[in-house]
């Protein structure tokens, strides 16, 4: 009976052990996210720029992934009245969420 729970014991020991594979290395994910980054220009930042200062005056700021260019478009029509944002600063704002879908 001793020996039966010790080898249940040092089974269950080596088990807890033991080590895991993991699902995806954390450098590959990494290495995937930096290459869909686009290098922001100046006048992309400027609409970064924009897009930070004006819209996180009245909510949260949403990543501009959220939503895909079709959905961008109404939303952008939409808050450009609200922001007081005139058309040259909206085409900044809609430049540098196009850039970063």
């Amino acid at each position: 009976m001793k020996s039966r729970i010790l080898s249940i014991s040092i089974a269950l020991v080596l088990f807890s052990c033991a080590t895991k594979t993991p699902s995806v290395p954390a450098t590959t994910t990494e290495n995937a996210t930096a290459a869909k980054t686009v290098e922001l220009t100046p006048e992309l930042v400027v609409g970064q720029n924009l897009y930070d200062n004006n819209c996180a005056k009245c909510h949260k700021l949403y990543e501009p992934k959220k939503f895909s260019q079709e959905q961008w478009k109404p939303i952008l029509v939409r808050m450009q009245k609200k922001a007081h944002l005139d058309d040259t600063q909206m085409a900044s704002i809609s430049n540098y969420i196009t850039s970063q879908l």
